[in-house]
């Protein structure tokens, strides 16, 4: 805990097996109470290398429901723990787990109540290996989503979050994709409800056993980011009312 706040890591995981080890040695369990991983349907080991180092929660999709159908499972079991701050680190090894304080420490002591770990904030995007097309697409599209939006963030792309359970619970990330677009659904509904998201520099790792999408994905997700950015503004308007935007049901 932090400030009495109970912490859950949540770890979407497909095709971590070789990468988990390093990520899970490294979270803070100073602080962190619980860790849940979700495997994808993975076809390597991740499930048994998750059993093998003592992770407590798992959960394993025996059908492959995509990274935000991975990230659905995880919020919501994070919650039945009973969560006050929801980290969601990939097990990767892309992100470092040492941020993890800084992260929580946001929300717990309520600076902000979402905080991201930014690839962008300082040199840590190109100094890590992001390839250059990645750097350049990731530059364009956040500058639109800041315009169409009205927001100031550095990066809308991080898969470094960390959220108040309280502002979990009051979205309803249900109707959400189950592709990559999740995560930016995800930044138009925290910040239609009014929230404000804090950052902190973060650097990265590319490596060939770190996730990544390839081009034709990176394009598809591009197109995905624009839709999203575009029916943020057109619902704040009022021209429309979209259903990313309606109340959970309680």
């Amino acid at each position: 805990m932090l400030n009495g706040k109970k912490i859950v890591v949540v770890l979407p995981a497909y095709k971590a097996a070789n990468t988990m080890e390093r990520t899970y040695k490294e979270i803070p369990f100073d602080i962190v109470d619980d860790v849940v991983l979700v495997d994808d349907n993975s076809p390597d080991d991740t499930v048994e290398v998750a059993r093998r180092i003592g992770i407590r929660h798992i959960i394993k999709h025996h059908v492959n429901k995509g990274y935000g159908g991975n990230q659905k499972t995880c919020y919501a079991k994070a919650l039945e723990l009973r969560a006050d701050i929801v980290i969601m680190l990939h097990p990767d090894y892309q992100y470092t787990p040492m941020l993890i304080h800084a992260l929580a420490s946001i929300i717990a002591y309520s600076v902000y109540p979402v905080a991201f770990g930014s690839r962008i904030l300082g040199k840590g995007a190109l100094k890590g290996g992001m390839p250059m097309y990645k750097y350049i697409a990731n530059r364009f599209l956040t500058l639109f989503e800041n315009i169409v939006i009205g927001q100031k963030l550095s990066e809308y792309h991080t898969g470094y979050r960390a959220f108040s359970a309280d502002v979990i619970r009051s979205i309803d990330f249900t109707h959400n994709s189950d592709d990559f677009v999740f995560d930016n659904e995800m930044i138009s509904q925290v910040f239609m409800n009014g929230y404000e998201i804090g950052e902190v520099t973060c650097p990265t790792k590319y490596f060939d056993e770190a996730s990544s999408i390839n081009f034709s994905r990176s394009v598809q997700y591009g197109l995905g980011v624009l839709r999203v950015s575009v029916i943020h503004r057109l619902h704040r308007w009022g021209l429309i009312r979209h259903r990313l935007y309606q109340k959970p049901v309680t």
